[in-house]
């Protein structure tokens, strides 16, 4: 209160008044104006309890209390989930042991996190241990292959150097596109050892052969490299989490890519001048048979190129097949694929009006059918664990706040953890009328239920009565037209939500100098009660709160609640106030100020999304239009995932024809032309058509993949791979007629094509196998990169077997009209 000095002393003056304990507040007067005095005590009682149960957590059937863990932007999730387990064991055994109490992890992400990085870590061994395997095959030297084998573990350590200066974390993409790029790096090896082999062969010494031979297909290998680089310089500016994904590979390939032209242009010729053989490859089946291989091809081109009609059918019908493969093999259009977690997630909508004991009676309905499968799981092998109809369940959790709930369940069997879905949708469903549910395998990009692949119907409009009933409308026919949807209404399309409304008399309450404030301030201190001070408790402040009794309101009684007026008088609410027990919204949602009705749609995951958009914009959204029921200013938006979708599509359209200038335009400067640059982009459309084949392939034969945005972007990455095939045969029929100017254009091509099948031939089988693992070994994380693994591998496959064809000869139909067109040009 103030301070004051005295003598040599200067006192503090404090004033107590805190109350001590509970009866101190019982003695408080609260009225004394005629003299006598009435305490608290004397009105109302006075104890310690707690606030109001609005929500409740339960933990396999027990009460528990729920304590989430958010990591912070940036920090390393494996890292923090070591921390949060080393924790738990220390309170484990420590404070909480004392208390009889017990902290159990429910989910660990890490779990999949883990495997998913073993997984890739071991297809890249294998890859890379397949891509050795066909070296040697070829090639049939040791030091050949041991050469050559250099460029992958450079490349790889190199890569993660070059991640760790740009700040980039390694986690499951960046591996998956390391691992893409072992077949890859490799490539560029195979050129310049095999060019530097055939020099050998020449009889020039060992530093010549190394020197001309890398010089002679430098040119290449650099026109290679910065286009299988350049593609992605569009992907890094995509937005959202595929943007995040894509560049993880964007960076991992290119630094990878990167490197192997280093190795290839200094590090092959260094090791072939002092390792490699001068000795011809030893004559066996295999190399006759590759010898017959390329002068079939070589002499096939050269009786192609002698005929201008020949060489038109071949390019027609080259490029007319490959269009016809994409036009009727092109799947619908995915957004990002779920992933394998192990978590089963749940949200329940009850009827409008339960309350928190009828939620949990919910829960308890759930736990009744999910008991077995979690006491199963400590004997999974046990013949009652065998006769359930899913897997044990590892944990489960149950959460009730609100006008809603929410529940997770982990099983035993990760791989089995979709089983879990129809048993806990049956006893929610079946068992509480007009109760809606979404269940779902929680996905790896999902903010929140539903959202990891989900397609919102918005319905706007003024009016909240039709809004309701065009979404009911909507609601009943998206199960026809998509089956095995899950929907719910975002709010509850039923108005039935109970309320009471109190509607003051402004005349009498004024004649009572009473307000409307006043009066839903004494109902709201009477039924939620009102806060009056702070209390003292244990050293923490606490709420002192005035209320009424909790167990003697009924709807009818609150009439009857007593309102005392400025003036000393008690009255009743009936007095001063109308009641009204009736209904209403659960909430009233907005869209851009306009009132707003959301059907949210889950499709089947074998459903694409994009064949969901089509079926409820012709089938649900266009007859609403057509009969005029659905007309301004009422309006239906598509938004959720399929916005994702269609906003990512987009982005990647216009990256691959950005992806294809820029390619041009790389080769035109480093061809110093335009016109072989345009040859060598028409190995682009077989690749394509290759990548749908692929993707179908994996469809047929493994397991179902759909086009997903991360499929998408293969069909980028092949541009930038499926041209450094074409590069190598323009390149070295462009050697052979400088070499040789005499050299007719059809025997230049046809050398070059021989000398360039064998190389190719090892590149495609090396870069396939090196991927291969990628698609066909399942796993966690596998359904990351399985389906852009599929496309490049397809791509790569047909448009090599094409190209041997079609760019050669395309490449003497477009020299003999040059020709032809400089002959005109003389003579005129």
């Amino acid at each position: 209160a103030g301070t004051f000095d005295e003598g040599k002393r200067r006192y503090i003056v404090r004033t107590v008044g805190q109350y001590q304990q509970p009866s101190d507040i019982e003695q408080v007067v609260v009225r004394s104006a005629d003299g006598t005095r009435v305490t608290v005590g004397e009105i109302a009682r006075t104890r310690l309890g707690y606030v109001r149960t609005v929500a409740s957590v339960r933990q396999k059937g027990r009460p528990a209390i729920a304590v989430n863990a958010q990591r912070e932007t940036g920090a390393n999730v494996l890292e923090v989930m070591d921390g949060i387990r080393r924790t738990i064991r220390e309170l484990n055994e420590g404070p909480l042991a004392r208390e009889g109490l017990y902290l159990t992890q429910v989910y660990d992400e890490t779990n999949y996190i883990d495997s998913a990085i073993n997984l890739v870590r071991s297809n890249i061994l294998i890859g890379g241990t397949l891509a050795v395997t066909v070296l040697f095959i070829f090639l049939r030297s040791v030091s050949s292959v041991a050469i050559i084998a250099t460029s992958i573990p450079i490349s790889i350590v190199g890569t993660f150097l070059a991640m760790w200066l740009l700040g980039r974390n390694i986690n499951v993409i960046s591996l998956a596109g390391m691992s893409f790029a072992v077949g890859m790096v490799i490539d560029n090896a195979i050129v310049a050892l095999e060019n530097i082999f055939r020099h050998q062969q020449m009889g020039k010494t060992r530093v010549r052969a190394a020197l001309d031979g890398a010089s002679e297909v430098w040119g290449a290998l650099l026109a290679s490299t910065l286009t299988t680089v350049a593609i992605f310089l569009p992907i890094v500016f995509v937005q959202d989490e595929a943007g995040q994904l894509f560049r993880d590979i964007a960076i991992a390939v290119s630094c990878s890519v990167v490197l192997s032209l280093i190795v290839a242009i200094s590090v092959i010729p260094s090791l072939a001048n002092k390792i490699l053989g001068g000795d011809k490859q030893r004559g066996d089946v295999l190399a006759a048979w590759g010898d017959r291989a390329r002068n079939f091809i070589a002499q096939s081109v050269f009786r192609i190129s002698g005929s201008t009609v020949l060489r038109l059918g071949v390019i027609t019908g080259l490029i007319g097949l490959s269009l016809v493969i994409a036009w009727t093999l092109l799947p619908k259009s995915e957004y990002l694929p779920t992933g394998n977690r192990n978590l089963i997630f749940g949200i329940v909508l009850p009827p409008p009006g339960y309350n928190l004991d009828e939620l949990i009676q919910v829960g308890q309905t759930i736990e009744d059918v999910l008991q077995p499968h979690w006491e199963a799981a400590a004997a999974p092998d046990s013949p009652q664990a065998q006769a359930l109809p899913g897997p044990p369940i590892a944990n489960m959790f149950f959460v009730a706040f609100g006008r809603s709930a929410f529940m997770g369940a982990r099983s035993t069997d990760p791989e089995r953890v979709r089983e879990l879905i129809p048993i806990i949708q049956g006893p929610v469903l079946g068992g509480v009328p007009g109760t809606f549910a979404i269940v779902q395998q929680s996905s790896l990009f999902q903010r929140v239920t539903g959202s990891g692949r989900s397609i919102d119907i918005e319905i706007t409009g003024p009016d909240l009565g039709r809004l309701i009933g065009l979404g009911g409308r909507i609601f009943g026919q998206v199960r026809q037209v998509v089956p095995g949807a899950q929907a719910r209404p975002i709010p509850s399309l039923d108005l039935g939500n109970p309320e009471v409304r109190i509607l003051p008399d402004r005349v009498r309450a004024a004649d009572l100098g009473l307000s409307a404030r006043d009066i839903g301030s004494a109902v709201n201190a009477l039924l939620d009660g009102a806060l009056v001070d702070g209390y003292q408790f244990q050293g923490e402040e606490i709420d002192l709160v005035l209320r009424g009794e909790e167990d003697w309101f009924r709807t009818q009684d609150i009439e009857a609640l007593p309102i005392y007026t400025p003036r000393g008088q008690l009255v009743p609410l009936s007095a001063v106030a109308r009641v009204e027990v009736t209904t209403g919204p659960e909430q009233i949602n907005h869209i851009e100020r306009s009132r707003a009705i959301t059907v949210q749609v889950i499709p089947p995951e074998t459903i694409a999304l994009e064949t969901v958009l089509d079926d409820i914009q012709t089938q649900i959204v266009q007859p609403l239009v057509d009969s005029g029921e659905l007309a301004p200013p009422y309006q239906i938006q598509l938004s959720g995932s399929a916005d994702d979708l269609r906003r990512t599509r987009q982005a990647l359209q216009w990256n691959f024809l950005l992806a294809l200038v820029i390619t041009y335009l790389l080769m035109a400067a480093l061809f110093e032309s335009f016109l072989y640059p345009f040859v060598i982009m028409l190995s682009v459309p077989p690749a394509l058509a290759g990548g749908i084949l692929g993707l179908e392939v994996v469809n047929l034969t493994l397991t179902y993949q759909p086009l997903d945005i991360l499929t998408m972007l293969g069909f980028v990455i092949l541009i930038g791979v499926v041209v450094n095939n074409a590069i190598l045969i323009v390149h070295q029929t462009l050697n052979i007629l400088r070499d040789a100017p005499e050299t007719p254009v059809k025997e230049a091509i046809r050398d070059a094509v021989f000398s360039r099948v064998r190389p190719i031939f090892m590149s495609m089988i090396t870069s396939a196998l090196g991927m291969l693992p990628l698609v066909i070994f399942p796993g966690a994380g596998s359904e990351l990169y399985r389906g852009l693994g599929s496309v490049v591998i397809g791509g790569l496959l047909l448009s090599t077997l094409f190209t041997l064809f079609l760019v050669p000869t395309f490449l003497s139909l477009a020299m003999d009209l040059r020709a032809w067109i400089s002959r005109a040009g003389r003579v005129m």
